[in-house]
């Protein structure tokens, strides 16, 4: 899928880059990448050597993979357990089970779909982001999940924010809601599918697609100055990176902090392509992709 390039804007100067570390978690199996698992695991090993290591998460993989990834002669490597909403929790706690034992394979979290049955998922001994629900149950399911936030493990909050073939991405609304309510609740929360670029930006064929650092903006909007969701939808619909650069250049070490205890990472299909954009928009330096 064709992104268009950020041209033309630069920050006045960098920013810590503590606010992007561990940001990117690296979806490249999942479409629209679809990378084929042994090639992603080849790229993914040669990127924890390069200069934006330090910028990149652990390897996202649906259960249906682990069969295949076991029969690979595997390097150390970190990982995470992908189920989709609707993937039955025995069938991720069974590949679960199988990853574990491999001792190339670190697992450090699990990825499950927001159910009634979800708190399966806490005897497992990991942290475990729940892909909550658009919509009406979206509140119940964050109240939900708020009430576990405090066991030993992480558990936070996922919110999809591309589309599907059978439904059009949110609103900036919309995410801004699960935004505010994240921060209201104290719960932090990560994102998938759809933020392929820093700032936001409308394709040829009009689809509305969030740029990440219109999301961190968004959130320390939230944070620092109480910003409700009007506010916030028109941050992260900002397609003018100029305003979302002065935000995000203005913060300290301390406040991001802050922002990443909430927003943790996101799925991203090519990580290569954000970490591009943060070097092109003047924020890092030394990022060779």
């Amino acid at each position: 899928m064709a992104t268009p390039p950020i041209i033309g804007v630069k920050a006045e100067r960098p920013t810590g880059r503590n606010l992007f570390q561990g940001l990117f978690d690296d979806a490249a199996v999942f479409p629209p990448e679809l990378a084929p698992l042994p090639q992603a695991v080849t790229d993914h090993v040669a990127r924890q050597s390069s200069s934006y290591a330090d910028m990149v998460g652990p390897l996202l993989l649906p259960a249906s993979a682990i069969g295949d990834l076991l029969s690979l002669e595997l390097p150390p490597l970190k990982v995470a357990l992908i189920g989709r909403p609707g993937t039955q929790l025995a069938l991720v706690a069974g590949r679960l089970s199988r990853l574990v034992t491999r001792p190339a394979v670190t697992v450090i979290g699990v990825e499950i779909g927001w159910s009634p049955a979800w708190l399966q998922a806490a005897g497992w001994g990991m942290s475990c982001s729940i892909e909550v629900p658009r919509g009406a149950e979206l509140q119940s399911a964050l109240l939900d999940i708020q009430a576990h936030a405090d066991d030993p493990n992480l558990v936070q909050a996922k919110f999809r924010t591309g589309s599907t073939p059978h439904r059009t991405g949110p609103t900036s609304r919309e995410l801004a809601i699960f935004i505010r309510s994240c921060v209201d609740r104290d719960l932090s929360f990560k994102l998938t599918d759809g933020l392929h670029r820093a700032t936001s930006y409308t394709t040829s064929s009009g689809e509305d697609h969030f740029g990440f650092l219109n999301v961190i903006a968004a959130t320390r909007w939230a944070l620092a100055h109480g910003a409700e969701i009007p506010e916030m939808g028109f941050i992260l619909s900002e397609h003018d990176p100029a305003p979302i650069l002065d935000i995000i250049t203005r913060m300290s070490e301390a406040d991001a902090s802050v922002v990443r205890a909430f927003f943790t990472s996101y799925s991203c299909c090519r990580v290569t392509d954000p970490i591009s954009d943060l070097f092109a928009l003047g924020l890092i330096k030394e990022a060779e992709v």
